[in-house]
């Protein structure tokens, strides 16, 4: 077993996309490569929990003039369409997973319950967690935040495509310098884009620790889970 017993990863809907610079739709090859991933975590009896964003199909900032309610919704729904996808692809693997969804959708993922939500999470299934917090006005990341205290993860995972959290943003900047480490207080006084604020603070007030680190590496899922230094860490 790692460092962690049962860790919460948050991964981009877009992540799902793959790499092929569309940002739409699932890439099955992307797909079967994370739940591979995934799968050599949880042969290390390490338990876990998956919150998906839907950017890949729909979120709110795409349609600025539609209702914000009705937006969020639609978000919600993609994060289900994704978690399915997720769901299949890890059972194909041979990962026992199953689906939870805050948003009302019995007919295909059933109502996230917190202690049913641990209860498979001691009988080692995989749970992706879909329809983020089930309400409006509210993203995926600060979902993720609050499903991690929910099963009472270990640490939160952010999954992304750079290396941990830097000064500046080093896809446009080369002198930027990376974080090995930092506290949520230096996160909100240096605002830097690690999750939102709302995220941040269930994270800050609760004491769970957060990774970010490049999940588009090969092993780096594993290394970040055994407590190699892959990405950053943030903590109180």
């Amino acid at each position: 077993m790692g460092k962690y017993n049962r860790i919460l990863i948050k991964l981009s809907g877009e992540a799902l996309a793959g790499e092929t610079g569309r940002g739409f739709g699932i890439d099955p090859v992307t797909a079967a490569k994370y739940a591979k991933e995934i799968k050599e975590v949880y042969n290390r009896g390490i338990e876990i929990g998956i919150v998906i964003g839907g950017g890949n199909f729909f979120r709110a900032r795409m349609a600025p003039d539609m209702d914000r309610v009705d937006a969020d919704k639609m978000g919600m729904m993609a994060t289900v369409i994704n978690s399915l996808a997720l769901r299949d692809y890890l059972e194909k693997a041979g990962v026992p997973a199953r689906v939870m969804s805050s948003k009302g959708i019995t007919d295909v993922a059933e109502p996230f319950v917190q202690k049913r939500a641990v209860k498979l999470l001691e009988n080692k299934k995989v749970l992706v967690l879909a329809g983020g917090t089930g309400s409006p006005y509210f993203t995926t990341d600060t979902s993720a935040s609050l499903k991690a205290l929910e099963i009472g993860a270990d640490i939160l995972m952010k999954a992304t495509r750079v290396n941990g959290v830097y000064d500046k943003d080093p896809e446009k900047d080369p002198t930027a310098q990376k974080f090995s480490t930092l506290s949520y207080i230096e996160v909100l006084q240096r605002r830097l884009q690690v999750m939102d604020l709302t995220a941040i603070s269930l994270c800050m007030e609760n004491h769970l620790p957060l990774m970010i680190f490049n999940v588009s590496i090969p092993g780096n899922l594993l290394k970040a889970v055994e407590g190699e230094p892959v990405g950053t860490l943030v903590v109180d």
